[in-house]
């Protein structure tokens, strides 16, 4: 196994099957935070759907087709970063994220993506890397612009939302030479 400094008491390291019931006691603590922002899929209530979610990524990995990766902060599991979809053929990948309240504001996403994100474009040859999010999370929207990601547009009312609402999803992206080109300001926004 490894794991991947991100502060002085942060790592990034695989979040596979077998964590399933350390995955689902940190759901417990951060559902309600991040079920407006991530896929109803993606919340298990229990540890049979905790761990198919984490199976799911498992397989995405063992296809070459996405991967998560948990933070860990003073040995607990407070959130993660993952490729919701990753194709290397095309160049193009989606990376995302979530992270329970307590852990918020001590750039630990920002590490994280920016590991995963420079692995994929460094090491897979990935050209493109998307951020998608819904167009009311203002802390996703900040992260992907200290990353240096550009908007590239809005999806009007893609998915269902509460109370009748659809939920309109913004697409923010950066490429292979933009991404190579751009790790001094990354580095420093980051810090």
């Amino acid at each position: 196994m490894f794991a991947l400094p991100l502060t002085e008491d942060a790592e990034l390291r695989p979040l596979d099957p077998w964590l399933a019931e350390e995955f689902l006691a940190h759901l417990d603590r951060a559902r309600e935070h991040i079920a407006p922002w991530v896929s109803p899929s993606f919340v298990a209530t229990d540890l049979p759907s905790a761990r198919a979610v984490l199976q799911r990524y498992a397989d995405r990995w063992a296809r070459d087709a996405g991967g998560i990766w948990g933070i860990w902060q003073a040995g607990t599991l407070v959130g993660g970063v993952m490729f919701v979809s990753f194709d290397v053929p095309v160049g193009v990948a989606e990376a995302g994220c979530w992270l329970e309240p307590g852990a918020e504001g001590r750039g630990l996403i920002s590490r994280a993506v920016t590991r995963i994100v420079d692995w994929a474009v460094r090491e897979r040859g990935i050209q493109r890397v998307e951020w998608r999010t819904n167009a009311e999370n203002a802390r996703s929207i900040a992260v992907a612009r200290r990353l240096g990601m550009q908007h590239d547009g809005t999806l009007r009312q893609v998915y269902p939302g509460p109370a009748g609402r659809r939920i309109d999803i913004e697409v923010w992206s950066v490429l292979a030479p933009e991404w190579r080109g751009g790790s001094d300001v990354r580095e420093h926004r980051v810090q």
